[in-house]
């Protein structure tokens, strides 16, 4: 075994055991999530943060590459009470940090007082505690990851399901996750992923019937191509959008977004629907959310600090959720969100 430190912007310097070999940098953040280990791993709203689990042990089930989210881990690092060697085998073999052994529970109570922090992360068989100090001298804010969707973007359109029948969406991806377009292409749709920063030319060419904005890491004021696409074919196409998609759907018709103190991030999150007067229970995974909805209507809100969690503008066809309705890994109480997003095709009155 190795040393591991974790050096926090406070001025703490944490001491763990190390697992997996490197020295990194980014915003420590944690999650809630007592399952899905893999899912969050390989969740590309991760990208550039270190990626702390609450629940103490991750890897009880081994790592299964059907249940990634995308083609590698994300997270600049992980950090455990302890992780199994199935998990810190697949961590090393992609070079990601990693450590165990340590107070997380104290760790994560920290964050949630603190907020969100930019952290320094050395671990090796020579690492010291200035080198995590190095490391945390580097660190740049979220928000200055101004080229964050080139990492996590398809480079060149990409289509799931190719028939005739069956809406066709286009699909906005900022760094989706996988089951979002296994949940629409299993619901009979032609999926066309496009390249974060796609033009209003590039949707036409698909001719679809819904635009579709995915989840992805960082600032939503950051993709600035989206959100002018938003604006470019509102009225003309119905929109939908997930997570980071609704937060830069609200940016382009007059909303605003801010950083939020930690986050919500887990398996656990309640969110009140105002029309059905029912709590559901949602996965998520998010560091910014709506401030103003703008031009639309909030029909969902979370239970716990009373943000927007879903947003609705009939006449003009739009729908959005600030979690992730394809719950992977669970819970399963929002998935109609789907069948909502692609009866949206049904309405469209017009081809952009």
């Amino acid at each position: 075994m190795s040393d591991g430190y974790i050096a926090l912007e406070d001025g703490t310097v944490i001491e763990a055991r190390g697992r997996s070999p490197g020295r990194t940098r980014g915003e420590l953040v944690f999650t809630t999530a007592y399952t899905g280990y893999e899912e969050s791993l390989t969740d590309p709203s991760y990208e550039k943060q270190i990626l702390t689990f609450s629940y103490p042990l991750i890897g009880n089930y081994g790592v299964r590459e059907e249940r990634f989210e995308s083609v590698r881990i994300h997270p600049s690092a992980v950090v455990a009470r302890e992780l199994t060697a199935d998990v810190t085998n697949w961590l090393a073999e992609e070079g990601v940090p990693a450590m165990d052994h340590l107070d997380t529970r104290t760790l994560v109570r920290r964050i949630r007082e603190q907020g969100a922090m930019q952290c320094g992360i050395a671990v090796g068989s020579n690492v010291t505690p200035d080198d995590a100090r190095s490391e945390l001298d580097t660190c740049v804010g979220m928000s200055d990851h101004d080229t964050i969707g080139e990492d996590v973007s398809v480079e060149q359109p990409v289509r799931y399901r190719d028939a005739e029948d069956g809406p066709s969406v286009a699909f906005i991806d900022c760094g989706a996750k996988q089951s979002i377009v296994t949940s629409l292409v299993e619901r009979g749709a032609t999926v066309h992923v496009l390249p974060y920063d796609a033009t209003v030319s590039d949707v036409r060419a698909v001719d679809p019937d819904v635009l579709f904005i995915s989840n992805g890491p960082g600032d939503p004021a950051i993709f600035e191509a989206a959100e002018r696409l938003v604006t470019q074919v509102v009225g003309n196409l119905p929109i939908a959008g997930i997570c980071l998609g609704q937060q830069i759907i609200a940016r382009a018709l007059g909303g605003a977004t801010e950083k939020m103190r930690f986050g919500h991030r887990g398996v656990n999150q309640p969110v009140y629907d105002r029309k059905s007067d029912q709590v559901v229970m949602t996965t998520q995974n998010h560091g910014y959310a709506v401030t103003e909805s703008g031009d639309l209507d909030v029909t969902q809100v979370n239970v716990n600090d009373g943000t927007p969690e879903a947003l609705v503008d009939e006449e003009r066809s739009i729908l959005t959720r600030q979690y992730h309705p394809e719950a992977n890994p669970g819970p399963h109480d929002t998935l109609d969100f789907f069948d909502d997003v692609l009866a949206l095709a049904e309405s469209r009155q017009s081809v952009v």
